[in-house]
């Protein structure tokens, strides 16, 4: 699937940080297949501002990234529930469009 930088960041914002040993184990492979390598730190230049995270938003980069049943179950579900509880903001917009909606 392809993924944003701001969709890759939205991502690992909403992955549990508990849950069973299998789960947190796909969750940490897929915590890896989302993270940043090297260059493109160097290409986006991050900045963390207090809780924002910024970027040279010219160097826009899309990855493609391996998302299994799983994890996608899992991301589903998560942005279900935000959506029910009227959670949802802007920046979750395209991944319910990708992952729900779809």
């Amino acid at each position: 699937m392809e993924l944003t930088v701001l969709e890759r960041l939205v991502l690992l914002n909403i992955l549990p940080a508990e849950g069973n040993f299998a789960t947190l184990k796909l969750v940490r492979q897929l915590r890896e297949e989302l993270s940043f390598d090297e260059e493109e730190h160097k290409l986006l230049s991050f900045v963390q501002d207090g809780e924002q995270v910024h970027w040279n938003l010219e160097a826009e980069v899309v990855k493609s990234c391996v998302i299994g049943e799983k994890m996608t179950d899992l991301i589903v579900e998560k942005l279900k529930e935000l959506d029910k509880k009227d959670k949802l903001k802007n920046d979750h917009f395209s991944l319910y469009e990708k992952f729900v909606e779809n």
